[in-house]
């Protein structure tokens, strides 16, 4: 999924003059500590087996699949007569909370994409990141073309903000990532491209998930981001839009502890809270 090792400065100022301060993410990077690195689901069963789905009745119909790192909705397949184009939804910026008194830094991401899933040659993806490390939280937004490694918007977040996360794509070749904070008025834009032949979209997957990702080799400790609502969560295909009412659940799942839960409230609402 997401490869990076740029990560967005979050301002922080104790005063109407005061300069502004680096971010807690760029300051981790700075000092060598925390390079930024998604990965596509990991699923597996009681066992522990890898890429092995573990299936059950879920809420609207749909099944629920187990994860280390992922939780949320996926259309794992578009309708008949089309891919998917576009892939939306609002949230509002957690509020990251440490899960132990450790000081090391935990986080949690959100986002919407297209592919990356059942299709993993490619996803365009665009969402944010909420860290927390010895009682110091900073925020980052982002986009990305994977295999490519994400970039940074220059968009200042802070928890409680209101985000609306869109990407689109025009081919198989061509797309566009945007990020609106609807607490400030303040909207990015990034056109990107497939940064390979063998990395072009195939629309087979709509997504929206909350996840814990990696870095380096190891998970960064999953915060406790409380929870993450998705509303106005859709897809676009082939003219049609389609929510997420009978596609699949993932929740996260390590060392046999559920981490992240799924509900789902309506056919464009979700909610993933962490457990």
């Amino acid at each position: 999924m997401k490869f990076t090792t740029a990560m967005t400065t979050a301002v922080l100022a104790t005063g109407a003059l005061a300069a502004p301060r680096p971010g807690l993410a760029e300051r981790l990077e700075a000092r060598g500590v925390l390079t930024r690195q998604s990965i596509p689901a990991h699923k597996f069963d009681n066992s522990g087996e890898e890429n092995t789905v573990l299936l059950k009745e879920g809420s609207n119909g749909a099944n629920v699949q187990y994860s280390k790192n992922w939780a949320g909705i996926v259309r794992e397949q578009p309708p008949a007569s089309g891919v998917y184009t576009e892939v939306s939804a609002t949230f509002t910026v957690p509020d990251p909370k440490a899960t132990d008194n450790s000081g090391e830094t935990q986080a949690a991401s959100a986002w919407v994409g297209i592919d990356g899933d059942t299709y993993t040659n490619a996803i365009l993806q665009t969402g944010i990141d909420a860290y927390i490390s010895n009682g110091q939280k900073s925020y980052d937004a982002w986009y990305e073309w994977y295999p490519n490694a994400a970039e940074n918007f220059d968009l200042s977040l802070k928890a409680g903000d209101v985000i609306v996360a869109t990407v689109q794509s025009s081919s198989p070749s061509e797309g566009v990532a945007i990020i609106e904070n609807k607490s400030t008025g303040k909207s990015v834009t990034k056109s990107l491209s497939a940064p390979a032949s063998t990395a072009t979209l195939g629309g087979q997957n709509a997504e929206w998930i909350v996840e814990d990702f990696n870095s380096g080799s190891s998970m960064v400790p999953f915060a406790n981001f409380g929870k993450v609502t998705f509303t106005g969560a859709q897809a676009k295909a082939a003219g049609g839009e389609y929510g997420v009412n009978n596609a699949a659940i993932l929740e996260i799942q390590q060392n046999g502890k559920l981490l992240a839960d799924v509900q789902v409230q309506s056919d464009t609402q979700f909610t993933v809270t962490h457990q």
